[in-house]
C-alpha cells in the first residue's frame, strides 16, 4: 500500500507518494535470505514474487540460469535481471504489438538499473561511480578482483572473499530487491 500525502507551498497542493516502507523493507530481506542458497537472479525474482504477489514457477524457473551474470560468465548482474523479470510480470506487455507498454516498460526499467547503481554505490562506499551493472565489474568494486565463477577454484576464491557473505552478493541481491519493488509498487499504485 501506498501512503499519499499533499503538501501545501504558498499557492499550490503537491501530490507525494510514500511506498509501504515496511513491504520493500521485507522484499529485500527475502532477497537476501534466499541468495544464501545461492542464484542471485532467483533470490531477487522470488521475493518480489512472493512480496508482490506476481509471476509463477515458470518466470521463476526461467531466471535459473541468470545468476552470476548470466550463467555464471560476468555479464549483466542476476540480482538486477532478477528485478527487471519481475518489473516485467508486473508492468509489461501482453501483445508484441503493443509497442507504447515496451516504451514504458524500458523507461521505468532504465530508472531502476540507474537506482541499482547509485544505491550500490551508496551502501558499499564505492570510491568511484559504477560504470556498469556487469557482475565482474561489481565484484571488482566490492572485492578489488573479479572471479570467474564457472572455474572451481575462482568459485571457491569468491565465497572466500565474501562472495556470499552479508557485505557481498546477499546485500547486492537485497539491493536490486529494494530498488525494483519500490519502482514496482509506485506503479501498481498510479
Amino acid at each position: 500500500m501506498i501512503t499519499i500525502l499533499y503538501l501545501k507551498d504558498e499557492n499550490n497542493f503537491h501530490v507525494v507518494q510514500m511506498v509501504d516502507k515496511e513491504l520493500v523493507k521485507k522484499i529485500r530481506n527475502m532477497a537476501h535470505e534466499y541468495d544464501k542458497n545461492s542464484g542471485c537472479s532467483q533470490s531477487v525474482l522470488l521475493a518480489l514474487q512472493e512480496g508482490l504477489m506476481i509471476g509463477d514457477l515458470e518466470a521463476f524457473k526461467a531466471a535459473t540460469v541468470l545468476s552470476g551474470g548470466v550463467a555464471r560468465r560476468g555479464e549483466t548482474c542476476g540480482a538486477i535481471l532478477g528485478g527487471l523479470m519481475a518489473l516485467g510480470l508486473a508492468y509489461g506487455r501482453e501483445r508484441m504489438e503493443n509497442t507504447n507498454q515496451y516504451v514504458k516498460a524500458c523507461k521505468v526499467a532504465d530508472e531502476i538499473c540507474r537506482d541499482f547503481q547509485k544505491q550500490l554505490e551508496k551502501e558499499f562506499g564505492f570510491k568511484k561511480p559504477l560504470g556498469s551493472m556487469l557482475c565482474r565489474e561489481i565484484q571488482e568494486m566490492i572485492y578489488g578482483r573479479s572471479f570467474d565463477l564457472r572455474e572451481n577454484t575462482q568459485r571457491e576464491a569468491f565465497l572466500k572473499a565474501g562472495g556470499h557473505s552479508e557485505e557481498g552478493c546477499y546485500k547486492v541481491c537485497g539491493i536490486a530487491a529494494e530498488v525494483s519493488a519500490r519502482k514496482i509498487l509506485q506503479l501498481k499504485e498510479k
